[in-house]
Order: structure tokens, then sequence, then C-alpha cells
């Protein structure tokens, strides 16, 4: 399944590392640092410069998105319900 990140930008739920609110890398001094490692590996793609809620971290890219970490976080645990009842229903019918 995929989700949306805001601006044009969708991803494949199943690359996610990590969801993050914007505000964890100023708060946690590891935080910081594993994203500053992190930015130094990755393309870094900003999707809006002016407004940014939190950050997703994938293999290849972090995206700094304007959807706030819990929207994000909720859209990913509604996909994981939807693929659970998906594979349920063909077991059954199987």
């Amino acid at each position: 399944m995929f989700i949306h990140l805001g601006g044009d930008f969708i991803i494949r739920s199943k690359d996610i590392i990590a969801i993050l609110n914007w505000d964890v890398h100023e708060q946690s001094t590891i935080t910081g640092l594993y994203l500053k490692a992190e930015a130094k590996r990755k393309k870094k793609i900003i999707i809006s410069e002016e407004y940014i809620k939190s950050i997703v971290v994938t293999d290849e890219e972090i995206y700094y998105s304007p959807v706030s970490s819990l929207t994000l976080n909720r859209r990913a645990q509604g996909l994981a319900l939807l693929d659970l009842n998906i594979e349920s229903e063909t077991e059954y019918e199987g």
C-alpha cells in the first residue's frame, strides 16, 4: 500500500523505517545525531520549505513532510489493518 506524505509525494508503506515528529530532532540529542548521519547517506527531500511537521525515514530518502506524524502514523496503521482484512478474507475464501 501507499502513503501520501503531502504535495506530490507518495511512498510505499513497507519502505518506511520511521515516522518522527519534527520537534524530536531538537529535543533528543541521539535522534538529532541519527538524522544528521542519515542526511549524509540518503537523499533529502523537503516537500514544503515553509512548513515541516514530520520526518519520514526510508532506506533511500529522508522526507520532510508538512503532514503531522500523528496523521501519517494513522494512515500507516489504517493500511496495515486493511492489509490484514484482505489477507484474512483471502484465506477464508480459499
